[in-house]
């Protein structure tokens, strides 16, 4: 999905960018490769650089309310330094790695309504235009998704994704975000809790696993958070169904959070937000699969995605 826009700072008749990433999902922490195809104007002019800007749809708490807005989380200079003649053709290729945090947007080539997006800036002769913004596709890890079909297999379902603004407490999270994937519970722990909260914290050296439980209150007790945290190696070779079990039974063992996200409560709220809103999943012997009902489809997912991106480049406008 490419958006294309003429320089505006420069007019009609100024150069046009166009990025094409190569085709398939990236990993976080892996390699990020296209081209950027630039076309000249009516005139010759001086590329100065051109740069790459790693975006994304974040939801923020603010007081009793919640917003959207777009961070940007990382930035690479790719080209720049020559002249593009008029009506000239030029094409930059590149090869950048993503943020270990980057996070996922797709499970089993299924969209989860996470948007994410790489837009272009050209600086022309001492003005700049984000001149192109282009779909960016995130499949997990390796490690990841054995620890999501272990939840699938343990009869977890999947409710939805979101991007959360702000930093959980006691981690090594570098991003000023980060990902939760939510939830149903498997039926053995249907009396317990509403629903888990997976966060997935990437680094060189592994993955921290944040878990959240929305627990049930009892009779005379009300609901309350708990959280603990995990960390796997990216090349581990465990049981997982085994390991995540265990997880799941000491997260909802806990009667006090062993941490913080930084922020107020939020679950109810999540479930309203996003292209995942009423997505759901089937449990079974693939792990978690993701699902449809009423009529949400995987193409349907990718349009809201575009639609967003074409509404933010015209709030820039």
């Amino acid at each position: 999905m490419v958006f294309r826009r003429l320089l505006g700072s420069l007019g009609v008749g100024g150069p046009t960018v166009d990025t094409v990433l190569e085709p398939g999902a990236a990993r976080p922490g892996g390699a990020l490769t296209g081209q950027v195809h630039l076309r000249g104007g009516d005139a010759d002019f001086e590329i100065e650089h051109i740069t790459l800007e790693l975006v994304a749809r974040v939801e923020a708490e603010h007081g009793e309310g919640e917003s959207e807005g777009t961070v940007a989380f990382e930035r690479f200079t790719v080209g720049g330094g020559f002249r593009l003649g008029a009506g000239r053709q030029h094409s930059v290729p590149f090869t950048v790695t993503l943020p270990w945090e980057t996070p996922v947007t797709e499970l089993y080539g299924q969209h989860l309504g996470i948007v994410l997006g790489v837009r272009t800036e050209l600086a022309v002769a001492g003005a700049k235009d984000k001149g192109d913004l282009d779909r960016l596709d995130v499949a997990p890890l390796p490690a990841q998704e054995a620890i999501l079909e272990a939840f699938g297999r343990l009869g977890f379902g999947f409710r939805s994704a979101d991007l959360e603004y702000g930093r959980i407490g006691g981690t090594g999270q570098q991003l000023p975000f980060y990902q939760e994937l939510e939830l149903t519970p498997a039926p053995q722990y249907a009396h317990q809790v509403n629903e888990i909260e997976v966060t997935f914290l990437a680094g060189p050296g592994g993955i921290e696993v944040v878990l959240e439980a929305d627990k049930r209150g009892g009779l005379f007790s009300g609901g309350h958070d708990a959280l603990t945290r995990f960390t796997v190696g990216h090349h581990d070779s465990r049981d997982w169904n085994t390991e995540v079990d265990g997880w799941v039974r000491q997260l909802v063992e806990h009667r006090t959070a062993y941490g913080a996200h930084g922020h107020g409560d939020h679950h109810e709220d999540h479930r309203r937000s996003g292209p995942g809103m009423g997505t759901v999943v089937a449990a079974g012997a693939a792990g978690l699969a993701v699902g449809v009902v009423g009529g949400m489809v995987a193409a349907e997912v990718v349009d809201e995605v575009g639609d967003f991106f074409e509404g933010d480049e015209e709030d820039e406008g």
